[in-house]
């Protein structure tokens, strides 16, 4: 059994050395390889480069990087001698940087340019401990010199690697026997994570915490030797870095691609990916590409296609009924939904198999011809999104964890995905949901959710006291979601317990499936609901530009000033009804739950303003960033 992340790299290295092991694009835009052997050979002169550069077992030392080739075969080499790395994005401000990399005392940091060089001269005098900055792409000289003349070195990758096989060669064998000496109970990384409260915190995850969820996720989202998953999230943050190493353990290739729509399509169509990892938002915005695209097509295509994305809807929900996919909250449950969804699956399946011909034949298309299923994480995948991949033929599986958690908690099973759940827990984790005094609640009452196990962390680095917050004396984690089980065990959410509103009438409200709900509209980008203490919900609506650009030429509407645009009173109306009409009493919602006012936003929420890495609204952020919007909101 492999101790360690880089010693399954070893293992499959050495099964698998004429693989793919990461692809990159090339300056002609086509993607290039690096196979196995040379990812290996790579890691092992680096980890040597840096055994060089007197680093040892127990240092924690620095990545400031996006996704790229060279961060997986960093942070691999980190490991690779018994430290920690301490990642973060290029989206960090300088004093994000200086914070994360001072107060885990990194001696050196690897950076991506010359901009995150930058950064570190802004902040210099608070970092004390830093001697080393490593750079993937060239600094300027301007940028070397004023680092060097501060008493850090600059230097780059290719030279640093270059070091290393210098070293290596004096002294054969040692990098890989450092390699060999790694233990599961070593710390692997330390991930800062402000999500959405502000505060940063450094999870202390161990290589087992990783290790120990590979088996069975291997089995939930089958992956084979030279198969190849895109990658675009974050690679620093939990949720993309678990599902590399899921690659690495199934010798599958990494592809690193942009998530920018343009971009993104034509690398499916150029490398074919069997899986596709990503956040509910990117999986959005698939899905309003297709409608847009569709509707600008017109006429009969567009009434043929949302007749067969009904049709199917209504037949994959049967078929839920029949496979026993949906989550029941008791056994006569199941059986009362296979006996009414047995017609149905049968009398719709002329009619689906002719739209799959005609119509979700080509959608697919638009993923490439090897495509097995995509995992969404880091956020609710809203219902209308999932029903509708799953009815063109697309799988879609989701998950949940924490950073906390390394991070998978729970994901479905590719082979017997549930709808509307988040699949059952690992079995390297046990999960339970208990009330306000911490009893263990039944299935199908809603509660905390709990989790212990060997993917939880040790804690947060260097904060003792908002360890104790989360994580009790016997190991179990206070998630701060809400959520609930069915009698199989298989998880609901059902938001979280800090984001609860709670209404000067003392009703509590989840704001997150509302906003999920408002969200359908073709209109509407994003939204967030607001209310905290106040005697009704309200909105910010980020509108979408391009379907309200076409409504207003439709209606002999000037859009050429979009703020005046957003400013008509048709507009308002419109935008009202649309809200108003989605969070209804037809959908579900209570009075209470119903948006009384809206303010509609020009600009899209953007990571690091409004949104986190994991593309959550920070909604502690909202009262500085939108105060007239607010006030308007609640006058």
């Amino acid at each position: 059994m492999d101790h360690t992340i880089p010693q399954l790299l070893k293992r499959i290295a050495g099964a698998y050395p004429d693989l793919p092991a990461q692809y990159f694009r090339a300056p002609n835009g086509d993607f290039s390889p690096i196979l196995y052997r040379e990812l290996f050979a790579s890691v092992l002169d680096l980890s040597a480069a840096l055994l060089a550069n007197g680093h040892a077992r127990g240092d924690r030392i620095g990545i400031i990087s996006d996704n790229r080739p060279e961060w997986f075969q960093t942070s691999l080499s980190v490991m690779a001698i018994g430290a920690a790395d301490v990642p973060r994005g290029c989206d960090a401000t300088a004093r994000e940087i200086s914070y994360i990399l001072s107060f885990s005392g990194c001696a050196t940091v690897f950076l991506e340019n010359d901009a995150q060089g930058r950064k570190l001269l802004e902040q210099r005098e608070s970092l004390p401990d830093l001697k080393t900055a490593v750079f993937f792409d060239p600094p300027s000289e301007e940028t070397a010199r004023a680092l060097e003349a501060t008493g850090v070195k600059a230097r780059d990758f290719a030279e640093f690697n270059e070091s290393g096989r210098a070293w290596a060669a004096s002294r054969p064998g040692d990098a890989e026997a450092e390699l060999d000496k790694g233990s599961e109970a070593e710390l692997a990384t330390v991930i800062f994570t402000s999500g959405t409260t502000g505060e940063p915190k450094g999870v202390m995850l161990r290589h087992s915490n990783f290790l120990c969820q590979l088996p069975e996720l291997t089995v939930r989202i089958p992956v084979k030797p030279g198969h190849r998953a895109l990658s675009v999230l974050p690679v620093w943050h939990s949720f993309e870095r678990m599902c590399e190493y899921v690659m690495l353990s199934g010798a599958t290739s990494i592809v690193y691609s942009k998530p920018i729509g343009s971009v993104l399509l034509g690398d499916f169509t150029k490398t074919n990916p069997h899986l596709f990892p990503s956040v509910p938002r990117i999986w959005e915005s698939v899905y309003d590409g297709i409608y847009r695209t569709m509707r600008k097509t017109g006429g009969v295509t567009w009434v043929l296609f949302n007749f067969f994305v009904e049709t199917a809807k209504l037949r994959v929900r049967a078929v839920r009924g029949l496979n026993g996919r949906y989550p029941w909250f008791s056994p006569a449950e199941r059986i009362s939904a296979f006996l009414i969804s047995l017609l149905p699956a049968i009398l719709l399946w002329p009619l689906c198999a002719l739209g799959d011909a005609i119509v979700f034949r080509k959608i697919r298309a638009k993923l490439g011809n090897s495509f097995d299923g995509g995992v969404s994480g880091g956020g609710a995948l809203p219902p209308n999104i999932d029903e509708f991949f799953s009815a063109v033929g697309i799988l879609v599986v989701e998950g949940y964890g924490l950073t906390e958690t390394a991070p998978v908690v729970a994901v479905r099973h590719f082979a017997k995905s549930v709808f509307g759940t988040i699949g059952t827990p690992l079995p390297c984790d046990e999960v339970k949901i208990v009330d306000e005094e911490g009893r263990e609640v039944p299935c199908g009452v809603k509660g905390t959710v709990l989790v212990k196990g060997g993917n939880v962390m040790d804690g947060y680095y260097r904060k003792p006291e908002l360890t104790a917050k989360v994580l009790s004396p016997d190991g179990w984690l206070d998630t701060g979601d809400l959520g609930l089980k069915t009698w199989r065990g298989e998880l609901i959410l059902r938001g979280r317990k800090k984001d609860t509103i709670v209404l000067r009438g003392g009703e509590n409200i989840e704001p997150a499936p509302i906003e999920m709900k408002i969200n359908e509209s073709r209109f509407i980008a994003q939204s967030v609901v607001l209310g905290q203490d106040q005697r009704f919900l309200g909105a910010l609506v980020v509108v979408n530009r391009d379907e309200l650009a076409s409504w207003a030429k439709d209606n002999q509407l000037d859009s050429s000033d979009f703020d005046a645009l957003l400013a008509a009173e048709p507009v308002k109306r419109l935008y009202e009804i649309e809200v108003a009409e989605l969070v209804s009493a037809k959908n579900g919602f209570k009075m209470f739950e119903r948006i009384n006012r809206i303010e509609l936003l020009a600009k899209p929420f953007e990571v690091g303003v409004e949104l986190s890495a994991k593309q959550e609204i920070m909604r502690y952020k909202l009262d500085s960033l939108y105060p007239d919007q607010i006030k308007r909101l609640f006058r």
